[in-house]
C-alpha cells in the first residue's frame, strides 16, 4: 500500500540533490526544485523552454519564512494574507537568500505560503523553500488536473509524486498581488 511518507522521502531525495519534481500544491501540480539551488532553477527553466526573465513563484510553509527570503516587511501583507481564504501569491520587494536566477530583475521574488498538506510538510521536513511553476511547456496550457499534464513534463522529472493523482476537481492557480510604493494593494491575477 503506498503512504504519503513514502512519496515525502522520495522527494527530498531529490530535492537534496537539485534534482526536479512532480507534486500537488494548494493550487494546480508543479514542476518543483529547491529555491536556493542555481542550477536546480536552471532545470526547470530548460524543461519549460521558459526565457529565464520570467520569475517562477516560491512556495513556504509558514509566515516566518518570507521574513527569512524578503527584507520588504509590511504588517499590511501579514495581515492580508490571514484574511484571505484561497491560495494567493504575493509579490515582494528586496528577495533575499534564493537562488539569483529566481529573482525578477527587479528584485522581487512571488512567495505563497502552501497549506496544502502534502506540500507543506515537504517543505517543514526540507527546511527551505521550493519553486512551484506549472507543469507544461510555456505557451502551453495550464494543465488543471495530473492527467492534463503531457508525457514530455512527466518522463522530464526525477520523480513524480503519487499522491493526489487521481483527484477529479479541476485546480486553478493562486490569486497573484503586490503592493505599490504607496502602500496599496495591486490585484494581478484574480
Amino acid at each position: 500500500m503506498f503512504l504519503m511518507e513514502d512519496d515525502l522521502q522520495a522527494s527530498l531525495e531529490v530535492l537534496q540533490q537539485g534534482g526536479l519534481i512532480l507534486y500537488p500544491t494548494d493550487t494546480i501540480w508543479g514542476i518543483g526544485c529547491d529555491a536556493t539551488n542555481e542550477n536546480a532553477v536552471a532545470k526547470i527553466f530548460d524543461l519549460k523552454k521558459r526565457a529565464d526573465t520570467k520569475a517562477f513563484i516560491v512556495l513556504v510553509a509558514n509566515e516566518e519564512s518570507i521574513l527569512e527570503y524578503t527584507n520588504q516587511i509590511n504588517i499590511k501583507i501579514f495581515d492580508y494574507i490571514k484574511g484571505v481564504h484561497q491560495p494567493t501569491t504575493v509579490i515582494y520587494e528586496q528577495a533575499k537568500g534564493l537562488a539569483k536566477n529566481l529573482i525578477a530583475a527587479d528584485g522581487s521574488i512571488a512567495i505563497r505560503i502552501c497549506k496544502e498538506i502534502f506540500c507543506n510538510k515537504l517543505i517543514h521536513q526540507f527546511g527551505k523553500p521550493i519553486v512551484s511553476t506549472s507543469a507544461n511547456i510555456s505557451g502551453y496550457p495550464t494543465p488543471l488536473s495530473f492527467a492534463d499534464i503531457s508525457l514530455d513534463i512527466k518522463e522530464s522529472v526525477d520523480y513524480i509524486v503519487r499522491y493526489r493523482q487521481d483527484d477529479q476537481i479541476i485546480q486553478q492557480p493562486s490569486s497573484i498581488v503586490k503592493w505599490d510604493a504607496e502602500g496599496n494593494l495591486v490585484v494581478i491575477r484574480k
